[in-house]
């Protein structure tokens, strides 16, 4: 029998709904209501992430068994689980969106691992909740799919994020409109287990301050500071707050970082979509950049303004901090320390990004001067079609001594480009050439850096694509496949070279693994 130490502290200190139950509503005065999953037809485990399993203390065999399928997919609880959906608000695509809350999420509460480690558990895809306005509740396979990889691809290349433990399906189809242009197909149903150390978001405190709740957005902020910001201590309320507004700006700093550093572009950073622990939440229309462009975005609905393109990402999150900042303002004596969290963003982005790119670029320490080459590489790679990770992965085999364009040939999409743009190239290389010398170190040591910054295998979007084709046809061997191949994403892993080839030209332009909506 499955097992657990519930703590589940979220709903024992902090207000909830009086009313249980799915029945849709806006929800005052409480930070979460009482809301079970709704069973499915026929239960099945896909595939499970064994590193998260082994967070949870979760052994092979309780992976295998018949309840784990139950349980993991909301048709049975264990004792301590106290399922419940958050209430939060958000702004989406730079507008106030009101009351959101977990639509079809539910949190089925808190574990505390052998280790002393907290790990919320919760359902994507359990049905409605109060908060899931006129949806059904259900997530597709195709979705589940993409978050299920996504989340333990991230963690394996050493971004910040939520993880996932497994993917069930449900024996049941879901009616999804996926380009939103009125042709609706039944998809299979699934649910996907995500965890995490907490799914506190932005929007919980947006929620109760738009609603003029200081009393629990004070409760709230208290709470986050005492259960996941344990760091933070001391009797003087003011400067704790001070300091974990502090802490949550520079976590989402590292975080955004990370994401330049990998080419990973979230899609949806809608401040409901923002954690309070700076992890990468909630994998909807996301990818990875192929031919580097600044301006690509991988959701159909932010086509036209492209709010959340790749080059745009750590302006929007300093944007939401600051639409955080403003419902916490009436907590604080002063502004000083709102402002001040929102310089140690810029401040800890700068340091963060300069760091990532040197080692990037294999220099051994960042240099004031280096911004320059820096952005022309970018800028050239943009010009001519390159593939972002094929060019890094390339770059780190250069010879330093007779720099050439051939060892980087594989990544550029196009020959044209490529040939209008050589000489460009090579004057670059020449000068990149002279300053990674000019660090006087081994190239085995520049190699290896760069192969530790700059990943050999990331989730692609065709790749995904291609494991839910496959799976949809009742075929999950691409999407283990997948998984063993993104846990060691810096590893040339020869049997599975195929993984790291750039995107073919048919992927260019299809659903799914060009832009994606935000339908799942």
């Amino acid at each position: 029998m499955l097992s657990f130490a519930f703590d589940n502290r979220f709903v024992t200190e902090l207000p909830g709904d009086p009313e249980e139950g799915g029945r849709r509503r806006q929800v005052h005065g409480a930070c979460w209501s009482r809301v079970l999953p709704t069973p499915v037809t026929a239960p099945r485990l896909l595939a499970w992430s064994p590193e998260v399993a082994a967070l949870l203390d979760l052994p092979p065999e309780a992976v295998a068994s018949a309840e784990f399928a139950e349980v993991f997919t909301g048709n049975r609880q264990v004792p301590g689980m106290r399922p419940y959906a958050a209430c939060y608000g958000g702004h989406q695509f730079g507008n106030w969106a009101g009351q959101l809350g977990d639509g079809r999420a539910i949190n089925l509460g808190e574990v505390i691992n052998r280790a002393g480690q907290r790990w919320d558990l919760q359902l994507k895809g359990a049905g409605p909740t109060p908060y899931a306005r006129h949806a059904d509740g259900r997530a597709v396979l195709r979705s589940s799919i993409r978050e299920f990889l996504c989340s333990e691809a991230m963690h394996h290349l050493g971004v910040p994020t939520t993880r996932a433990l497994s993917l069930a399906a449900t024996g049941e189809t879901v009616p999804r409109d996926m380009m939103y242009d009125g042709n609706p197909r039944h998809e299979p149903g699934a649910v996907v287990c995500r965890v995490a150390p907490s799914f506190i978001r932005f929007g919980n405190f947006e929620i109760a301050s738009s609603r003029g709740d200081h009393d629990l957005l004070a409760r709230l902020v208290d709470f986050t500071i005492r259960r996941d910001f344990p760091e933070i201590a001391g009797d003087d309320v003011d400067e704790k707050r001070g300091r974990w507004f502090a802490s949550v700006c520079a976590r989402t700093a590292r975080m955004v970082a990370h994401w330049t550093r990998v080419g990973f572009v979230h899609g949806v950073m809608n401040t409901d979509n923002m954690s309070i622990l700076g992890l990468t939440i909630d994998y909807g229309p996301y990818g990875w950049i192929d031919n580097y462009d600044p301006d690509w975005t991988p959701n159909t609905t932010d086509e036209e303004h492209r709010r959340y393109r790749f080059g745009q990402q750590a302006r929007i999150c300093h944007w939401n901090l600051s639409r955080l900042a403003e419902p916490l303002a009436p907590l604080f004596p002063s502004e000083e320390p709102l402002r001040a969290g929102l310089e140690t963003f810029i401040r800890v982005y700068g340091e963060e990004y300069r760091r990532m790119m040197a080692a990037k670029f294999g220099f051994a320490a960042p240099r004031n001067d280096d911004g320059e080459l820096i952005a022309e590489a970018f800028d050239l790679l943009r010009q001519a079609e390159v593939d972002m990770t094929l060019f890094f992965r390339a770059l780190a085999r250069l010879d330093l001594a007779a720099p050439t364009l051939e060892p980087l040939r594989e990544a550029f999409y196009r020959e044209d480009p490529m040939r209008r743009h050589e000489a460009a190239f090579q004057s670059w290389l020449a000068r990149y050439a002279a300053r990674a010398r000019a660090d006087a170190e081994p190239s085995e040591a520049r190699q290896s850096r760069m192969n530790t910054a700059n990943p050999r295998y990331v989730l692609r979007n065709y790749l995904a694509q291609e494991a839910i084709n496959l799976a949809e046809q009742g075929d999950l061997s691409r999407v283990h496949e997948l998984l063993r191949v993104m846990r060691g994403p810096y590893e040339e892993q020869p049997e599975y070279a195929r993984y790291a080839a750039k995107r073919p030209d048919w992927a260019r332009n299809q659903p799914g693994c060009s832009m994606l909506s935000c339908s799942s």
